[in-house]
């Protein structure tokens, strides 16, 4: 977990509460191998989909953001 946690910049609490999260949604899976958590999706649930949905539309307006910072002012 200890990878997500630098992928996203954040701190183990703050990811740790969020996959509890996504968890209760069953948006994610997750597995235990000895001390080593594995995390995957659940395809299968439409939340899913619509999850990953909004994190591409949030990237893209993220990208846009960083390609037209002065559009952006107001």
């Amino acid at each position: 977990m200890m990878d997500l946690v630098r992928k996203v910049n954040s701190t183990y609490a703050q990811v740790d509460r969020n996959l509890k999260i996504l968890q209760q949604e069953d948006i994610l899976e997750s597995k235990y191998y000895g001390r080593m958590r594995m995390i995957k999706l659940n395809r299968e649930n439409p939340k899913t989909e619509v999850t990953l949905k909004a994190l591409r539309m949030l990237k893209h307006q993220q990208l846009h953001n960083v390609r037209y910072p002065v559009l952006n002012k107001q």
